[in-house]
């Protein structure tokens, strides 16, 4: 039986919010204003410290430094722990660069003072060891300008931090707290220009699932497809091809969260999750596609899924609580699990933004009990998983959303309302 996507494709509108345009500028259209972005960020994060206990927030998370500087140096840097930045209440943002990136911000960008950008260097996560002396230099520094802008005594809240620059900063007087918390709440509703860029990075991955769809065939390998979407998606302007899932045949059921080097096979079903970025901004976009043919079995078990996320979208709106989103899954015994935590992740939503799992968070192992409430800008996605009668099939469906007055919008494009057979026989 063919399952190809038909006619009765639910549609999809688009609109101004939803929009995708090309990624040059252009005089004739109103595309991302990163001018009014950049201002947004920083409004927003100095709001969420005004309204928090906090005299100010010292950042190393990227993701973090990106928002309230809107300065990034490369997805090198990610994992260094040498860049920081740090935001005071009613001070300019201040940001640590790795050498020479400092003076490229003083040179190019003007929304920093270039007094606030600066040389950082911490030890690379311990390959320069705690003795040296870097990190106290670096407290020292910080303790001098917290003083100077006379917030001395508050507490300092941190996103991430290695130890040794904790254990600085608690011999150094400072009261250290959480600032990720503080972080999260600013970042959770969108502004126009995010919800474009999010919007434009979710069109790279619909075109990333028709080369997909059209290379898809027995003989090619789990890696190939990851190889064929990596390069179409950094040929499209990607700067982050974090991960790309690519499961096939009888690796669906359970789920392995990776790929390998199967060799995909007539009547597969195969699941591919995306997770790129444009700007920084993120997809996290499953699809589900059967190789030439598909079973009943393999049907039924996506036409469960498609039920279970379409529910979940039908609920999303200004004003709803996830813990009535996550009561629209299955729970974990239902599908062959014990507990909420054993499955985590298949029947999920998070948010989405500069980072890949921001708020909301929402399945039944968090949302029932601690519920969250949806709001007009948040971006998230939905994600469902149902294994097949087979015993090794297995859908899985993710549709990212923006939260509208009027509800949802999707923002994922690529067929899905019906199992995708691709090179029907």
């Amino acid at each position: 039986m063919n399952c190809r996507h038909t006619d009765q494709e639910k549609m999809v509108t688009i609109t101004p919010l939803t929009a995708a345009p090309g990624h040059s500028a252009v005089d004739f259209e109103t595309r991302v204003d990163f001018d009014r972005l950049r201002a947004y960020r920083l409004s927003r994060a100095r709001a969420a410290l005004d309204a928090s206990e906090l005299g100010a927030v010292l950042l190393f998370d990227v993701n973090n430094i990106r928002y309230v500087t809107g300065t990034m140096i490369g997805e090198w840097s990610r994992d260094k722990m040498t860049r920081y930045a740090l935001l005071t209440r009613d001070h300019e943002p201040m940001v640590w660069d790795f050498g020479s990136a400092a003076r490229h911000h003083q040179m190019y960008a003007p929304w920093l003072r270039p007094e606030n950008c600066r040389a950082g260097m911490l030890g690379l996560r311990g390959a320069v060891a705690p003795e040296v002396g870097l990190m106290r230099r670096a407290v020292a520094e910080l303790s001098g300008i917290l003083a100077d802008h006379g917030v001395a005594d508050a507490p300092v809240g941190i996103d991430i931090v290695e130890p040794p620059f904790l254990f600085e900063m608690q011999r150094a007087g400072l009261t250290v707290v959480d600032a990720q918390q503080v972080m999260l709440d600013a970042r959770a509703v969108k502004n126009p220009d995010e919800i474009m860029l999010l919007s434009q990075a979710a069109a790279m991955v619909d075109g990333a699932y028709q080369q997909i769809s059209e290379a898809l065939k027995p003989g090619v390998r789990e890696n190939d497809i990851v190889a064929l979407a990596n390069k179409y998606l950094y040929e499209q302007g990607s700067d982050d091809v974090e991960a790309i899932n690519a499961v096939s045949g009888e690796r669906c059921n359970p789920h392995p969260h990776n790929f390998t080097d199967r060799l995909i096979r007539p009547g597969d079903t195969c699941f591919f999750d995306i997770i790129q970025s444009y700007q920084g901004y993120r997809t996290c976009y499953y699809r589900t596609l059967n190789v030439g043919s598909c079973t009943p079995a393999q049907r039924d078990a996506y036409t469960r899924a498609r039920e279970w996320i379409d529910a979940a979208i039908e609920l999303v709106r200004p004003g709803q609580t996830t813990d009535v989103i996550a009561k629209a899954w299955p729970k974990a015994t239902d599908f062959g699990f014990a507990t909420e935590m054993d499955c985590f992740g298949l029947q999920f939503g998070h948010g989405l933004g500069l980072g890949l799992h921001e708020r909301p968070i929402i399945s039944r192992l968090n949302s029932l009990e601690h519920p969250a409430e949806i709001q007009e800008g948040m971006v998230f996605a939905l994600e469902t998983y149902c294994p097949a009668s087979d015993g090794y099939s297995a859908a899985r469906i993710e549709e990212e959303v923006v939260v509208t007055a009027d509800g949802a919008r999707v923002l994922t494009l690529f067929p899905a309302q019906e199992l995708f057979v691709a090179n029907p026989y």
